[in-house]
């Protein structure tokens, strides 16, 4: 199409937005808008291959192009992140931006005359986006909204040898926790001072399972996510990839929590040393937009047999003193204890307000206690087991 072809050879020219041109939808675009029209069959199926891909996402061009443009991971945004912005960077990024707002407002009426076709053609819409002051606005946000992936995600997992985001994160809110204020209160502290770039510990939540220990790193994160916070679990199993996720997020203007639930160590595991590097500042250290968040129902969190201290090492304390020691790498380190029978029952207490659930007190916790007798023992966890039984009861 003569009056595209302009455009589509500018696009390609592309340095900072490159990716974009890779994209299904963009790419079929470009193709259609490229194709000389001299059969309309080949024309018509160019245009039903960019019609199809833009409907997977919506129907309006003119948002998806900015969807792509404020999502991609691009070397301008990262230099933007570090302050390193250029002239010639500024003046590439004002070009195409410009561009992808001329492709952004292609419209459909101009495309189905061109093509000729005297049949239906879906049809797609365009709205009128500001891209370039929108873009704009996103690079002034950055330092704490983040970009690529991270700008519209909470909490991340590492995977096969990448960094993805959690489409579904927990939404465990702070607000919905009870009981353990002042030890939560110490990991909010901590976490603050890491959002405000000012020293701060990696962390060893320990105590009994079901106290909230996990549940307390994620509330945190999503209560302060807008702060610039992020959260990437990675398993005991992966630990030995730690440094490679240190150098994926050592540059980002975010403040990262790696997240390890559930730690713990046999004596010869050969993950232990990978972690105790990281936390004693080995070659591969951690930046100061990162801290180690591990939960562990162990203190130590080796776990340690009795023939461990009998066998025929020569210097058998210092073995011993090696492998119990890990947990003083964390400077902070905070017990969540089982809960006795009052903690427990203010748990209970607190949670049924908020399940509005209507009962008499006195038999709301003869129940919560009977539960808890069935069900391990007194704990947080158990207390909101006990709580959504009867919630789902009374619905």
């Amino acid at each position: 199409m003569k009056t595209y072809e302009n455009l589509c050879t500018r696009l390609k020219a592309s340095v900072i937005f490159k990716n974009v041109l890779k994209d299904r939808a963009v790419s079929a675009l470009i193709k259609l808008l490229e194709s000389d029209c001299g059969s309309v069959s080949e024309s018509v199926s160019l245009y039903s291959d960019f019609v199809a891909a833009l409907y997977e996402s919506g129907d309006n061009l003119s948002e998806y192009l900015n969807g792509l443009l404020q999502d991609d991971e691009n070397i301008y945004v990262k230099a933007a992140a570090a302050d390193r912005l250029t002239p010639p960077l500024e003046a590439a990024c004002e070009n195409e931006l410009g561009l992808f707002a001329e492709l952004a407002a292609t419209e459909c009426k101009d495309v189905k005359a061109a093509v000729g076709a005297r049949f239906f053609l879906p049809e797609w819409k365009n709205s009128p986006v500001d891209i370039k002051a929108l873009y704009k606005k996103k690079i002034s946000e950055i330092k704490t909204t983040g970009y690529g992936i991270y700008a519209g995600h909470k909490m991340f997992l590492y995977k096969n040898g990448e960094i993805v985001p959690v489409r579904y994160s927990d939404p465990q809110r702070l607000s919905q926790l009870s009981g353990y204020e002042l030890e939560r209160q110490k990991v909010i502290d901590n976490t603050l001072a890491l959002i405000h770039s000012k020293p701060c510990n990696n962390v060893l939540l320990y105590g009994d399972a079901g106290s909230g220990k996990s549940s307390t790193v994620k509330g945190i994160v999503n209560e302060y996510w807008k702060m610039g916070l992020r959260l990437v679990e990675i398993k005991k199993n992966q630990l030995y990839s730690l440094p490679d996720v240190l150098d994926k997020l050592a540059e980002n203007p975010l403040k990262f929590i790696i997240f390890i639930d559930d730690l713990s160590f046999s004596s010869n595991d050969a993950d232990f040393g990978a972690l105790k590097a990281i936390l004693e500042g080995g070659v591969a250290g951690k930046t100061s937009n990162i801290a180690i968040y591990a939960t562990s129902n162990r203190r130590n969190l080796v776990r340690e047999n009795f023939s461990d201290r009998n066998g025929d090492d020569v210097h058998l304390q210092d073995t011993i003193q090696e492998i119990t020691s890990l947990s003083a790498r964390f400077g902070l380190k905070v017990t969540f204890s089982r809960p006795d029978k009052d903690l427990y029952l203010s748990i209970v207490k607190n949670l049924s307000i908020e399940y509005n659930i209507s009962m008499d007190e006195n038999e709301l916790f003869k129940s919560a206690e009977a539960f808890a007798l069935r069900n391990g023992g007194r704990s947080p966890r158990t207390a909101k087991q006990f709580v959504e039984y009867l919630a789902s009861k009374s619905e």
